[in-house]
């Protein structure tokens, strides 16, 4: 067991929200938000962000170049599967970057092997070291992962371990990838490759995990101990399925319990609240109230006896203090009587990128419209507004124009909207259970979406009666699923704007690919 004042290992902390969390369903991003989040990581000291699957589409491919030409401090990541043409693009959307890794990958289970790549297990070391040789051709920093480890064979695992590390491998995970694992198996599992494969102290081992069974905090942590030097995690454990591990729980696990683990991370904790509501924001997956760390009843104490305690000595029920963890940082940052000069400041402090004058103008206007309804103005509102103002012109093929909407006891609610479709401007109107209800039909009216309403969330913003709310809509048409976001301080408007959000992410024929890790 280490002490407070052993000397310790660095953890590094790869971020996969980008890529990972994007296979959550419907919470793919555009370019644009992808590179806040990005910035917001930077800002974190995250050490590797894992920017996307370069491969996957021309989209992505851009994603991926562009966050590699903004970020400076982190580590840029790419996802290839194993073979060339995967690799070739990962390399080229990497190039940019200051210090850019390609990050491998093929299946190494008995079911994996068999059923979905239809190779034999030769056949599989002989891609995977291909494919590391492929990788160096742009990077020295290249990892490799070995997909679905956590059912894989002990004795395979340590032989394609042996050859990509040959190959010039510099990370190998071990990922977890159906979150099958408990904590004392993963960790035994870790150990045994640490001490069978050759040439495994001139490596970084890493571990990804998957929360099916809630436990990928627990293994991660569990690896740890057991010599992981990498853990691969995402901003409130955003993921496919159940999701992966929690950056800001592994964060602070590490922290926390300094006297337990022998190493620390170089992440910026009072950054970690303002990125899990940023993620919130753009991908539309609120967090729960009692989620660790970031939920905001994560330091509210309701119990008498444990607020008498709390007040007497805070240490007798918190172990961790609020503003370490960026509770508190929601500051009031400008009103309706600031000028352009401050709000694009503001704008630059937050990572939000304007690229030409005419896109700041129009976000300053809709900033002095939210100034006169909404008397402060936090970070999160500013957000919230660029979220609305990322839309281009080329994917916004359904505009909110106008809107009335009438509720009253007794009667029909109704909804009556002016949009444009295309450009051109239509009018409609429905009546419904509800004015929500009313403003859906009457877009249905014109639009004839044939999408199914799959969620609709409703979270405000900030705090106080005028907050804005912010609506999250998931709509599913064909396979696809897309997540809409809306906000306004009319929570009958960010309804339909968040309606209209997902109509346009729609319409934008999207095609992605989800390689699992």
């Amino acid at each position: 067991m280490s002490t407070p004042h052993s000397p310790k290992d660095s953890l590094i902390i790869f971020d996969t929200t980008l890529r990972d969390g994007e296979q959550s369903p419907g919470a793919s991003m555009t370019r644009e938000e992808k590179l806040r989040i990005a910035r917001q990581l930077e800002r974190m000291r995250v050490d590797v962000i894992e920017a996307g699957f370069a491969a996957a589409s021309n989209g992505d491919f851009e994603s991926v170049r562009s966050i590699a030409e903004a970020v400076k401090e982190s580590t840029v990541c790419s996802l290839a599967r194993a073979n060339e043409n995967d690799i070739r693009r990962a390399g080229e959307a990497i190039r940019p970057a200051a210090r850019g890794r390609i990050h491998t990958f093929i299946a190494t289970s008995p079911i994996h092997m068999e059923k979905k790549l239809r190779m034999t297990p030769d056949q599989v070391v002989e891609q995977a070291v291909k494919s590391v040789g492929w990788a160096r051709e742009y990077t020295d920093d290249v990892e490799f992962s070995a997909e679905d480890a956590g059912r894989s064979e002990l004795d395979f695992l340590c032989r394609i371990f042996e050859a990509v590390i040959k190959a010039g491998a510099k990370t190998i995970n071990v990922p977890d990838t159906v979150g099958y694992n408990v904590p004392e198996q993963y960790a035994a599992t870790l150990r045994k490759v640490i001490e069978r494969v050759p040439g495994s102290d001139k490596v970084i081992w890493s571990v990804h995990c998957h929360n099916d069974l809630g436990l990928a905090v627990s293994n991660s942590l569990a690896a740890v101990m057991a010599g992981a030097r990498q853990v691969e995690c995402t901003i409130n454990g955003l993921g496919e399925r159940a999701g992966n591990a929690s950056l800001e729980e592994i964060v602070m696990a590490v922290r926390t319990r300094a006297d337990i683990f022998p190493v620390e991370t170089r992440i910026d904790a009072t950054q970690i609240v303002p990125a899990s509501r940023l993620v919130s924001q753009i991908t539309g997956y609120p967090v729960q109230p009692n989620k660790a760390i970031v939920g905001a009843n994560a330091f509210a104490h309701e119990s008498g006896i444990h607020q008498d305690g709390v007040l007497k000595h805070r240490e007798t029920y918190e172990i961790m203090r609020a503003e370490d963890v960026g509770w508190g940082a929601n500051k009031l940052v400008l009103g309706k009587h600031s000028g352009r000069n401050a709000f694009r400041a503001r704008l630059q402090e937050l990572g939000i990128a304007v690229e030409t004058e005419e896109q700041l103008n129009a976000a300053f206007a809709r900033f002095k419209e939210l100034a006169d309804k909404k008397h402060e103005i936090f970070d999160e509102d500013l957000h919230a507004l660029m979220s609305d103002e990322a839309v281009t012109p080329e994917v916004e093929h359904y505009r909110l124009v106008a809107s009335r909407f009438h509720s009253e006891t007794g009667e029909t609610p109704q909804a009556e909207l002016t949009l444009t479709i295309g450009g051109r401007e239509s009018r409609s109107q429905a009546q419904g259970s509800g004015p929500v209800d009313a403003a859906f039909k009457a877009i249905e009216a014109v639009a004839a979406s044939g999408s199914e309403l799959l969620l609709y969330s409703v979270n405000a913003i900030t705090t106080g009666t005028d907050a804005q709310g912010e609506v999250t809509v998931r709509l599913a048409k064909d396979g696809r699923v897309v997540n809409g976001q809306g906000a306004d301080t009319d929570i009958i408007v960010a309804s339909a704007k968040a309606y209209l959000n997902a109509l346009n992410k729609l319409s934008g024929n999207m095609e992605k690919l989800n390689p699992q890790l």
